[in-house]
């Protein structure tokens, strides 16, 4: 098993300002699980004659112009994501179901969102349209992986603590910093998800939030029983 990650330490200043959990806790990812990122991202690579090479769980490797075969080099891919942000983070759409399953859960559960997003700056305009869906729950941002960050909110949580992400990445982290953590990997376009095979230490592989709720509802059944 690798190392536990460090917590980031914009991120751990934004954790020490957050109430402690008080009851089992839910930390979820937003892009890919909460607002929807790919159709955007292919959508805004499109328009600069780019796609994607397949259907697999990365981005470095695996953009290029279109009708090309080499991918583009890293620090360009950073420059997109970047720009990216800049421009579509405050108009992605809610993943059908998202508001209405984290609203059910919030009644047994303390939820947080930790979001990578590059720089940071993009918070307030994240934090508004999620407000704006009925998501109105406190947002961490973060960079790299989340293992540390998962590891920080957790540590005064009493009860189970699950953490939901699409990256395969930050599943592999949040194993190795917090193993006793429930993981869900959350994939809301199907393709995405059907190229992603379980890991072990994932729980649970969807792309469907009424699942989703299900399945977390029944670990506090499973601890009162």
């Amino acid at each position: 098993m690798p190392e536990p990650t460090p917590v980031h330490p914009d991120a751990l200043a934004q954790i020490r300002a957050l109430e402690p959990a008080q009851r089992p806790l839910i930390i979820c990812d937003v892009d890919e699980v909460i607002l929807h990122m790919i159709k955007h991202l292919e959508a805004f690579l499109a328009g600069q004659n780019l796609t994607f090479l397949c259907h697999e769980y990365r981005l470095t490797g695996n953009i290029a112009e279109v009708g090309a075969s080499a991918p583009l080099k890293e620090l360009k891919v950073k420059k997109l994501l970047q720009n990216f942000f800049d421009e579509i983070c405050h108009q992605q759409e809610l993943v059908e179901g998202a508001s209405e399953a984290l609203s059910g859960l919030a009644e047994n559960w303390d939820i947080v969102l930790l979001t990578n997003l590059p720089g940071g700056h993009n918070k307030p305009a994240r934090e508004a349209l999620l407000r704006q869906f009925g998501v109105p729950f406190p947002v961490v941002t973060n960079e790299g992986p989340k293992g540390g960050a998962v590891a920080a909110l957790a540590s005064h949580s009493t009860g189970p603590v699950v953490f939901i992400d699409d990256s395969p990445s930050n599943h592999a982290s949040v194993n190795a910093s917090l193993p006793a953590s429930t993981q869900v990997q959350f994939i809301a376009d199907e393709r995405f998800k059907a190229s992603m095979t379980k890991a072990d230490h994932v729980a649970l592989l969807t792309s469907d939030w009424q699942q989703t709720s299900a399945f977390i509802g029944s670990i506090l059944q499973r601890e009162a029983g």
